[in-house]
Formats: C-alpha cells, sequence, structure tokens
C-alpha cells in the first residue's frame, strides 16, 4: 500500500455514505492523537470490515446455526441459513447497502455460482452433508448467497474506497478472460487443467493495473493482482470456517476435520477475477482523477 502522488498529495476527502460516513468522521476525530499512517490503518482496516458486512453476517450465521441447531427442529439448518440470508440480502438493499444494480450483478453471480456448485458436488469436488428442503440437485440454495458475498464485498469495496484504476483493459479482454477461467472450472475434469496458462493470461493483462483508493483524505494505491491474492487469502480462511463447521466438506474431511489445501488460493484468485468481472459491468473502471498516472 503506497501513497499516491497527486496535486498537493491529498484528495478531496472522500464521504462514504449515510451509515459510514458519520462513524468515519467520529473516529478520525477520536483518533487524531494518533500518528497519521497509524490512524489511516485502523480507518482501512474498519472500511474493509464494513464493506465485509454481507460475507460476516453470513459467517456468523454459519458457526452460531453449528453451535446451537438441533436435527430434530422442524426446519433444517441450511433452508434456515437460506431463508435468514434472503432477509440479511432484502435488509441491505431496503437501507440502501447495496444499490438495485449491484443487486442485478450479484444474482448474476448467484446463478453463476449455483451452477458450479451443482456441477462440481456432481464430480464429488465437495459435497452437503445435511439435509435440506431448499436444494437443486442436491445442492442447499444458500450456497448461492456464499457467491454473492463475494459480489457484495467487491461492489460495496469499490464504493467505499472509491476505488480508482490505471491502465484497465478493455471490457472485452477481461469478459474472455473471465469465461476462460469459468469453462475450466468445468472442463478440467475431463481435459488438461489450464490453470497456469489462465493465471499468466491474469498477470498478462493485469500486471499494469493499480487500484487507488481512498481510506480517509489521502489516495493510496495497490496492484490489483496484489489485492487479488489478499483478497483470496482471506477467502481461503472463510472456507475453513465452511468446512469446520461441517457446511461442507471436502474429500478427506468426512472422518476428521483438516485444513482445506493451500491449492485452493489459486482456485479463489480464478473465481475472484470473474467476479470482478462481473461487478465491473455495473461499476465500470474508472481512471484516477486526481492521481498521477505512471
Amino acid at each position: 500500500m503506497t501513497g499516491a502522488a497527486g496535486p498537493g498529495g491529498t484528495s478531496p476527502e472522500h464521504a462514504v455514505g449515510r451509515y459510514l460516513e458519520p462513524m468515519r468522521r467520529a473516529i478520525r476525530a477520536g483518533l487524531a492523537r494518533l500518528p497519521a499512517p497509524l490512524a489511516e490503518f485502523i480507518l482501512f482496516g474498519l472500511k474493509q470490515a464494513w464493506a465485509c458486512l454481507f460475507a460476516a453476517i453470513m459467517l456468523t450465521l454459519l458457526i452460531g446455526t453449528k453451535l446451537v441447531w438441533d436435527p430434530a427442529w422442524p426446519i433444517q439448518r441450511y433452508d434456515a441459513l437460506f431463508v435468514a440470508a434472503l432477509v440479511v440480502q432484502v435488509a441491505m438493499l431496503a437501507f440502501r447497502m447495496e444499490s438495485v444494480d449491484e443487486l442485478k450483478v450479484i444474482l448474476v453471480y448467484h446463478v453463476v455460482g449455483t451452477i458450479m456448485e451443482i456441477f462440481k458436488t456432481r464430480m464429488g469436488s465437495w459435497s452437503y452433508p445435511e439435509a435440506a428442503l431448499i436444494r437443486i440437485e442436491g445442492v442447499p440454495l444458500f450456497t448461492g448467497f456464499m457467491y454473492g458475498c463475494v459480489g457484495s464485498y467487491m461492489a460495496r469495496a469499490i464504493r467505499i474506497f472509491d476505488m480508482r484504476f490505471t491502465h484497465y483493459p478493455p471490457l472485452w479482454a477481461t469478459a474472455l478472460l473471465a469465461a476462460a477461467i469459468y469453462a475450466n472450472f468445468f472442463a478440467h475434469h475431463f481435459f488438461v487443467d489450464l490453470r497456469w496458462v489462465l493465471f499468466a493470461w491474469t498477470f498478462l493483462l493485469f500486471w499494469r493495473v493499480r487500484i487507488y483508493f481512498t481510506t480517509d483524505r489521502r489516495p493510496l494505491w495497490m496492484p490489483l493482482l496484489v489485492a487479488a491474492f489478499l483478497t483470496a487469502c482471506f477467502l481461503w480462511i472463510a472456507e475453513n470456517v465452511g468446512t469446520i463447521t461441517g457446511t461442507w466438506l471436502y474429500p478427506g474431511q468426512h472422518g476428521a476435520w483438516k485444513p482445506v489445501s493451500f491449492s485452493k488460493l489459486g482456485s479463489w484468485y480464478l473465481l475472484l477475477v470473474i467476479s470482478f468481472v462481473l461487478v465491473t459491468l455495473v461499476n465500470r473502471p474508472v481512471p484516477p482523477d486526481a492521481v498521477a498516472r505512471v
């Protein structure tokens, strides 16, 4: 994370919405005595947490239901997760924490994710060990919300941090890459796995792209590929929460739990590329207007 070189070294004050903006101002006032870099870092973490709101709620639901659920109850745990996730999604829209356009992209991601879930469970990549009424082909439909969490985080982070992008490739090029990645998630079960080719493709397409973002007042930047890798690491941690609660299981985890393979980091990294391309259908990447281009 590096300071951006802009006119005067600062950017206009960045408002972040009806709920977070009052908190940002109060927190900034409370952190006024701290060194500026430390205060900025704390605000960065708080804004990231706010962007992760949907995902944090879903992880809390996974843990909470695992701890208290009784299989004898009249509603299955997976079905309760679906209803709870639906309520959360409606509430976020009602309270304008997400826009209608953002919701459309998240719904597309629901469909894309559910189709892949149906295929992957058929191929034995992972399984859902509990019963459910609200399911398609053995896949409980709350899983679509788990994919939606990723789209929600990206859409909210772009808006909350006022993200701008340098050297961003044209939409057709990113769409072609995303389609190839999605196809490989299916095709590698029957043909050669091209993920290393896809990793190289993402590097060639995005290696020059910088994300300029505003935590408080001063624009900072990070390479897009670094941001994607760090996000994949957090998703790997979240996936471990999903498996340790028994919500879904990989082969080899049915007898006794063990951490999810680090190889899944690569899968999440590639899936994030698909997610980001879907989000850019609504939030088209725009160049920075208050920072120097490289």
